[in-house]
């Protein structure tokens, strides 16, 4: 299995080097890593550089630089594309993980996640993003999507909405196949609970996704998700 992993970033200078570092021993076995960024004004494209395969420029939007990512991996030769946020750690050996859940006839799927930090609230959300994932199939990047190149070209990669991708995709590929779960975690960053507070974090993802759900326009989303932040 040819892995690609696909990073991208905007403004991401303190958390970049720790996750790339974190991805050398998949490169050492092979695996691919892109990282897309959407216009950076800091260090993150210089800091970068030396620990990528491939440094690409894309429009702003996560959507976007995500298909630019995926088609530069797939025009190299990849198998499988690996979505993974700029704060996010994937579990030891998990390209092996990947490979093994898509021999099960999955075409698509995701891990576990973990919010980094000791709170018991935050390890409760984790819990209940877990089990939602499990039982609707709908999962965000936070857990680290990958698709094999055949189900991505069928779904025509991500829909160019500037919020609620992730959803999107997952909506779609689920008439494809179910997703594989991988229980072993995707160790994520607590910054945004951090900055913004817990229950207003939890508060306002909950208010947009239910308003995604009854039919809301992701754009006009967007711009109050931005206001509310």
């Amino acid at each position: 299995m040819r892995l690609a992993v696909i990073v991208p970033v905007l403004n991401e200078h303190a958390a970049i080097v720790s996750t790339l570092s974190r991805l050398d021993p998949l490169r050492t076995r092979g695996t691919q890593v892109i990282v897309v960024d959407g216009g950076s004004t800091d260090a993150t494209v210089a800091r970068a550089l030396p620990l990528a395969d491939a440094v690409v420029q894309s429009p702003r939007g996560r959507a976007e630089q995500m298909n630019t990512g995926a088609r530069a991996a797939l025009q190299g030769g990849a198998d499988v594309v690996l979505f993974l946020h700029a704060d996010c750690v994937l579990p030891d050996g998990a390209d092996g993980l990947i490979e093994a859940a898509l021999c099960a006839n999955a075409a698509w799927g995701r891990f576990d996640v973990s919010i980094d930090d000791p709170r018991l609230m935050l390890r409760i959300v984790s819990a209940m993003m877990n089990w939602r994932s499990r039982l609707t199939g709908i999962c965000t990047g936070d857990q680290a999507i990958f698709v094999t190149r055949s189900a991505f070209a069928k779904l025509s990669g991500f829909a160019s909405v500037p919020l609620m991708e992730d959803i999107e995709f997952c909506k779609r590929a689920k008439h494809v196949s179910w997703p594989a779960a991988i229980a072993a975690p995707v160790h994520t960053s607590s910054r945004r609970w951090q900055r913004h507070g817990v229950w207003r974090t939890i508060l306002l993802m909950w208010c947009f996704r239910l308003a995604y759900f009854m039919g809301a326009d992701p754009h006009q989303l967007a711009r109050r998700y931005h206001d509310a932040r």
